[in-house]
């Protein structure tokens, strides 16, 4: 008998046999030529389509246990669909093997072209990836390499202290100040080779020795603590001028068009410190307005009647209580949240849904705890966090509407509301 070569091979017929008895392979090869034979006509007899190689060697694996025997049924088949499903269909007709009952099914027909184009696709991906990996780059990544390499080998270590600094800064008249050495690094990437970091909060020895013999410009990021560091060096050394990255922004991650526009938008810093001392003064007048306005509705309010004091009863622990949000609240906190987005700024609200004030989230807690009460919301630009939770539960604060929660709903007493909320 022929064999089929497993190249030339485009289906595989995989069955399973399960017989009532103890028989052997050529028992199951026998019985299913035997039993097919005439079934399917002359064009589909299995011993002809065997001889013409049209169907391959049928692999029989026969395994006995308990007095029972299971195995299974292989056979590679080059017909087509409709024919290799007619052969797999009449292996299912033979009942007795030899003179054990027996039950053939046939689980799937694999079609190998499938499998081969699975392997084919595979491999092309692991080529694709290994040359990739080993091909010269172009000559853009090449120069974005070299000049990267360059300006990294450029950064120095200037002064007692060791700081991190640009080639240029004893040739320069001007100096830039930065925070770290991440800021120094990014400003080299784009051409930028007189700045010096102070690694640290507290100004060094070097960057005070160096604001009296040049022109200091204090270039701080747009946040908090660029503000402090800001404080710090307007307080010690002799800065000129100040300017500072895009609000929510370090210097280390901006861009070259970001790092020349707050250049050129520097002011003195004569003008910096009146615009911080400006900030406090309108936080605190903020707060003031608020107290004020808390103060009288309180004042307003009707004094409960007093009554005898009864025996003490142990307080029992509070569940949180969950108030049912109305359209017209869903209403003012979405569209006021939606005006918030980018501002990183806090609506103070009274029970009427009326703006008390507007501070900065970073003053957030701070004006909380500096008030008595009577603040009913709070929605504002920023994630709700615990420590913020634990203080509006102080202020009695009935609902916190933030972008998103690090908070469970059911762990305050408070109500906490996001985005997807509204």
């Amino acid at each position: 008998m022929g064999k089929i070569s497993p190249v030339s091979s485009k289906y595989i017929i995989h069955a399973t046999i399960d017989i009532e008895g103890v028989v052997d392979r050529p028992d199951v090869i026998g019985a299913i030529f035997g039993q097919t034979e005439g079934l399917l006509g002359s064009e589909l007899e299995l011993r002809e389509l065997q001889r013409s190689g049209r169907i391959g060697r049928i692999e029989v694996n026969v395994d006995t246990k308990t007095g029972k025997s299971k195995g299974t049924i292989i056979i590679p088949s080059s017909l087509d669909k409709a024919e290799t499903s007619i052969v797999g269909a009449a292996l299912e007709i033979i009942e007795r093997i030899g003179p054990c009952n027996a039950k053939i099914e046939v689980n799937n027909i694999e079609d190998v072209r499938i499998s081969k184009r699975t392997q084919v696709v595979s491999r092309a991906k692991e080529l694709l990836k290994l040359m990739m990996e080993n091909t010269m780059p172009d000559s853009q990544e090449l120069a974005d390499e070299v000049a990267y390499s360059v300006r990294v080998l450029e950064i120095q270590d200037y002064g007692n202290e060791r700081l991190p600094a640009g080639p240029a800064i004893d040739e320069s008249d001007e100096v830039l100040v930065v925070e770290g050495r991440a800021d120094v690094l990014n400003l080299l990437k784009h051409g930028i080779k007189n700045a010096i970091a102070m690694n640290g909060t507290n100004v060094p020895e070097t960057i005070m020795e160096l604001s009296k013999k040049k022109v200091l410009t204090a270039f701080v990021d747009g946040d908090r603590g660029g503000n402090l560091i800001l404080k710090q060096l307007l307080n010690v050394a002799d800065i000129d001028y100040v300017t500072r990255a895009p609000d929510g922004k370090e210097v280390e991650e901006i861009t070259k068009k970001e790092i020349h526009k707050a250049i050129r938008s520097r002011i003195s810093a004569e003008q910096a410190k009146l615009e911080l001392g400006k900030d406090v003064e309108k936080l605190a007048n903020i707060q003031t307005s608020i107290r004020r306005q808390v103060s009288e509705q309180q004042h307003q309010q009707p004094r409960p009647v007093s009554q005898r004091p009864g025996p003490f009863k142990r307080p029992e622990p509070r569940a949180p209580v969950q108030v049912r949000l109305t359209d017209d609240q869903k209403t003012k906190f979405s569209g006021m949240l939606e005006n918030l987005v980018g501002t990183r700024g806090a609506h103070v609200l009274d029970e009427k849904l009326n703006i008390l004030g507007k501070v900065p989230i970073t003053e957030l807690q701070t004006t909380l705890k500096s008030l008595s009460g009577g603040v009913y919301a709070i929605v504002f630009d920023g994630i709700i966090d615990r420590d913020l939770v634990k203080t509006a539960e102080v202020s009695n604060v009935r609902f916190l509407v933030g972008m998103d929660t690090k908070v469970k709903p059911q762990e305050t007493k408070v109500n906490l509301l996001t985005v997807n909320d509204l």
